[in-house]
């Protein structure tokens, strides 16, 4: 399912107006994103999603064309885990 595929099924299911659905889609993008960037809190949709910062340490990688060590500095990325309805549901339930 693409945006436009999805923007379309949340304005059926919560019959809105296409352009609403896709606004709240837009804003729930942008905060989650200042979220994340700031770091000192985590997005929790109950039984849905939670999205939080985590903290990458500097590690040794390796070419692997050359074989030759590369140094990867620390860094942040993102975790995003299943709450329980999400993962009901992918098990068919």
């Amino acid at each position: 399912m693409n945006r436009s595929e999805l923007v379309a099924a949340l304005a059926d299911r919560a019959e809105v107006p296409r352009k609403d659905a896709d606004a709240v889609l837009a804003a729930l993008a942008e905060v989650a994103g200042e979220v994340v960037a700031k770091g000192d809190e985590k997005i929790t949709v109950p039984g849905f999603l939670t999205f939080e910062r985590t903290h990458r340490s500097a590690r040794t990688a390796r070419n692997p064309q050359t074989g030759e060590p590369i140094d990867i500095p620390s860094g942040f990325g993102v975790k995003v885990s299943a709450g329980s309805k999400l993962k009901e549901a992918a098990k068919g339930k």
